[in-house]
């Protein structure tokens, strides 16, 4: 009764789910409510059967539309409790390489259905359509690939290497074929690619043909177009968000619904306070990188070409690249994936100050993704707080919704997530490597006797000395030497 006090009913959660809508929509109207309904037989019916939900608050859309780049992250989690189901999200990383969630959904399963409805919708929020050329990051699921091509079949898609990687482990095990996979995938030129191919096809033919077969398109950043201005090859700002998640999946809808947008509400006000420190044109993560970019940059050679190309060799022998700062681009292809200028570009900005030729700041070449002012225009949209529910605007739809048709899992739900079998093995190891020695397999050494077998709890020739309560000989308890 008191869980219920706090928490809210499940079921009579639903009756009132439309009421919560009106008030995010009187809030903020840019923002966008959707709720689907089961197919009801029966027209002249009063009630209707909750199916899913979609919300992308406006502010939100208006900050991703400010300056994040052109790239989101998707995946789905579980939901506990009565009337389980998934929640999926889309979540884009911001100029700091921090998570900017922009849309979320409770739908009843993770299949090509429900993900299509989910990034019909977001296309509409985002202005995307089939011709779109918009990059997204996932993990695979179940229904997804068919969506995404079904929905956005312009679109590039990138599948998260540790996903691949779990998936491979099954087979190839060790640091040796791990070190492999992720070789091929950092590499950022074809020829590069090749040869990383090479040293796989030398260790395992059939590792070889695996990764060929699981298509390096979509994991290699030899392939990727660089329309995103992001070369991450992991859907880690999915993950981050998914764990923000675990305290609110085991709620009623709207008591769930309600922790999501309040923790993103609060997470806009503790970025407000990064901005408000930050120093440079660039965000503090893009400064840390960029700074060690720059300090490669020392040990390159530059000659200039004419019309804005130039050659560039360093800091290995062999490496030689050519950019053109005229069109932004290296054929080691770094800048072109992620927007910052590489060492060869950064040396060839500083040769073009030398030479009169501008005022050497590599920083006004970087995207502005990246720039503090691009970040303040994402964030400065910040989400509207609500009133009670005793103040809630009354639906004028005239039936009434009911909760779905699942039945109470049986057993004390589970709020942690379900392992793979290679993350089982990695925790395995690890406390097998780890400061603590397992106790399997050890003798155990009396500490009143020193005999093994047994410890001083069951020494009997310590019962028979005096025990646990005696030092050498004399007793510790009321009484003399």
């Amino acid at each position: 009764m008191a869980t219920k006090k706090i928490q809210g009913d499940f079921e009579e959660q639903y009756k009132i789910l439309r009421d919560y809508c009106e008030e995010l929509l009187r809030v903020d109207p840019e923002s966008t409510v959707k709720v689907d309904v089961e197919h009801e037989f029966n027209p002249t019916s009063k009630t209707r059967q909750f199916k899913r939900i979609y919300i992308c608050l406006g502010a939100l859309k208006r900050g991703f539309k400010a300056g994040i780049r052109d790239l989101l992250g998707v995946d789905g989690c579980f939901l506990k409790g009565p009337f389980p189901g998934q929640i999926l999200s889309a979540v884009a990383p911001d100029g700091n390489s921090g998570i900017y969630p922009v849309a979320y959904a409770l739908v009843e399963a993770e299949n090509k259905d429900s993900w299509t409805w989910f990034f019909q919708l977001l296309g509409q929020d985002l202005g995307l359509n089939a011709s779109s050329n918009f990059t997204f990051v996932s993990d695979r699921q179940k229904g997804l690939i068919h969506a995404i091509d079904l929905v956005f079949p312009a679109a590039e898609h990138m599948h998260c290497l540790r996903h691949i990687h779990d998936n491979m482990k099954g087979t190839w095990k060790g640091d040796l074929y791990k070190n492999l996979l992720y070789g091929v995938s950092t590499a950022t030129t074809v020829q590069a690619y090749e040869k990383a191919m090479q040293k796989v096809l030398a260790e395992s033919k059939a590792l070889h043909d695996w990764m060929l077969k699981n298509e390096p398109k979509h994991w290699c950043r030899a392939f990727f177009s660089g329309r995103a201005k992001c070369d991450m090859i992991l859907n880690n700002h999915c993950e981050v968000f998914n764990k923000q998640l675990v305290s609110g999946r085991d709620k009623p809808i709207i008591t769930c619904l309600e922790q999501i947008r309040e923790y993103l509400m609060k997470r806009i006000v503790i970025v407000h306070r990064k901005i408000a420190s930050s120093k440079g044109p660039l965000t503090p993560n893009a400064t840390t990188l960029f700074e060690e970019i720059k300090k490669d940059a020392f040990d390159c050679r530059v000659i200039w070409c004419g019309q804005g190309r130039y050659q560039v060799s360093g800091p290995h022998i062999i490496e030689q690249r050519i950019v053109n700062v005229e069109e932004r681009t290296c054929s080691c292809r770094r800048w072109d994936l992620t927007g910052m200028p590489c060492r060869h570009a950064v040396a060839c900005i500083w040769n073009m100050r030398m030479n009169g030729r501008g005022d050497g700041i590599p920083e006004r070449l970087v995207d502005r993704a990246y720039w503090v002012d691009t970040w303040k225009a994402v964030y400065m949209n910040t989400i509207e707080p609500i009133n009670g529910r005793d103040m809630w605007p009354v639906s004028r739809c005239p039936t009434t919704l009911v909760a779905p048709k699942y039945h109470k899992q049986a057993g004390r739900p589970k709020k942690k997530r379900k392992k793979s079998v290679a993350e089982l093995e990695e925790l395995k190891k690890a406390v097998e490597t780890g400061p603590k020695l397992p106790k399997k397999g050890k003798s155990l050494t009396c500490g009143l006797c020193g005999a093994t077998g047994h410890n001083r709890r069951r020494c009997k020739h310590g019962a028979a000395t005096g025990g646990a309560g005696s030092v050498d000989g004399a007793t510790t308890a009321g009484g003399g030497a």
